[in-house]
């Protein structure tokens, strides 16, 4: 069981994936490698231009969102119901808005887990084609996922948190303890950071 390999131009599109990096680690790195605007990118789009660049030392834009930060912010002007989606930020202001608002539609409406990751994907989706949005429109999208009945699918990419959620669902009895220190042991090797890793490697004996 090889520890995983340091951030490195030189190291391989498997070895960055079976690695386990702060969001700190990959923008430095990104920058290194010549990623433009890597301090205003997502972690997840950082990782996809990284794995671009390893595989073919090609540096890609990894989104076709609007990256520019010119003119006033959104939340500047005042934020209402009506106003136009044009330069949103995910700030307290922001955030303390659309909850509010949404407390007024649906009065002790609960904040599901995994929502706002969902919501600003679903935002940035809609402005990337076109689509133009109304801080309305965010509301409305806000409480319709908070009111969603069906667990939300996983995210597509190895995390701590599809890790732990299929820890806990496949090791009975099992507590949050040990499936983080499972966690915490698993994210040093060079394997992908997954449950079915955990399981070929037979870590579960040594937690």
């Amino acid at each position: 069981m090889k520890p995983q390999t340091k951030l490195s131009p030189s190291m391989t599109q498997a070895q960055f994936e079976n690695g386990y990096w702060y969001a700190t680690e990959i923008k430095e790195f990104a920058k290194t490698i010549g990623i433009p605007s890597a301090s205003r990118l997502r972690k997840d789009e950082l990782e996809k231009a990284i794995k671009v660049f390893l595989k073919t030392g090609k540096i890609d834009s990894p989104t076709k969102r609007s990256l520019s930060t010119a003119g006033p912010k959104d939340v500047e002007q005042g934020l209402s119901l009506s106003l136009p989606v044009a330069l949103y930020t995910n700030d307290k202001e922001t955030k303390d808005f659309l909850e509010g608002e949404a407390q007024k539609l649906i009065p002790g409406l609960k904040r599901k887990s995994g929502v706002r990751y969902r919501f600003n994907r679903w935002r940035e989706e809609q402005l990337v084609n076109g689509v133009k949005l109304s801080y309305g429109d965010l509301v409305n999208e806000y409480v319709r996922l908070n009111l969603t009945k069906e667990p939300f699918a996983q995210i597509p990419i190895d995390c701590y948190i599809n890790f732990m959620s299929d820890f806990l669902a496949a090791e009975r009895g099992a507590t949050r303890q040990q499936a983080l220190r499972a966690w915490k042991k698993l994210k040093k090797l060079d394997v992908p950071k997954n449950y079915r890793s955990w399981v070929r490697l037979n870590l579960s004996k040594q937690v």
